[in-house]
């Protein structure tokens, strides 16, 4: 009898353990996340002393870690890639640069309130880097054009729809402001802001 309870008092401390620890494991796993999206950026025109500064429509990709350090805030630490062609039109004349566009942002996410169902939705500002680097393309490219990085204030929004604990789909939207790229060519205007707008999904995965 006295064995048979000692039996069960283990079995109930064991079973105690293992559900703490599995929670504990649990908990620690849900601070972490990896996401890989699909994004789209459209940049607004520039208009300044006589030139028009226009970037084509682009698609890529980003990858993005998220470490969340409680329930309400998270830090991001993202890395994309696309390709366009800025298009000038000058009064000394007319000329495309391609280029391959790096962007390495870090941002503070603040995950909102009203969280609801399987959706959880969030905000985020931050700040980093864009590096446009000319690819030499015949017909867009210019003699002289350099590799050039610009800072920029990164803002966003989205919303994470949870499929199971451990996967989730986002969609996301972020904007960028920044000074537009003049690849070392003189005749291009310096200190024109502009604004790139990037809205993209794909999956997310906790760990």
């Amino acid at each position: 009898m006295i064995g048979g309870k000692i039996f069960v008092s283990g079995l109930l401390i064991a079973i105690f353990f293992l559900v703490s620890t599995a929670r504990a494991q649990e908990s620690a796993l849900a601070r972490s996340e990896i996401a890989i999206q699909g994004d789209g950026t459209f940049t607004k025109d520039s208009h300044q002393f006589g030139a028009v500064e226009h970037s084509t429509n682009a698609g890529g990709v980003l990858f993005s870690y998220r470490f969340h350090f409680n329930r309400w805030f998270a830090a991001d630490l993202s890395y994309g890639y696309d390709r366009s062609t800025q298009e000038n039109f000058l009064p000394v004349g007319i000329f495309k640069i391609q280029n391959n566009v790096h962007q390495a942002t870090g941002a503070l996410v603040a995950n909102l309130p009203f969280s609801f169902a399987r959706f959880k939705p969030y905000a985020l500002a931050g700040t980093g880097a864009l590096v446009f680097s000319p690819t030499g393309k015949f017909g867009e490219s210019v003699p002289g054009e350099q590799r050039e990085a610009r800072a920029v204030f990164l803002y966003g929004v989205g919303v994470d729809y949870r499929i199971i604990p451990q996967i989730a789909l986002r969609v996301e939207y972020r904007g960028f402001v920044y000074d537009r790229p003049t690849f070392g060519i003189a005749a291009l205007p310096a200190n024109v802001i502009t604004h790139t707008a990037q809205p993209s999904a794909g999956f997310v995965l906790r760990f």
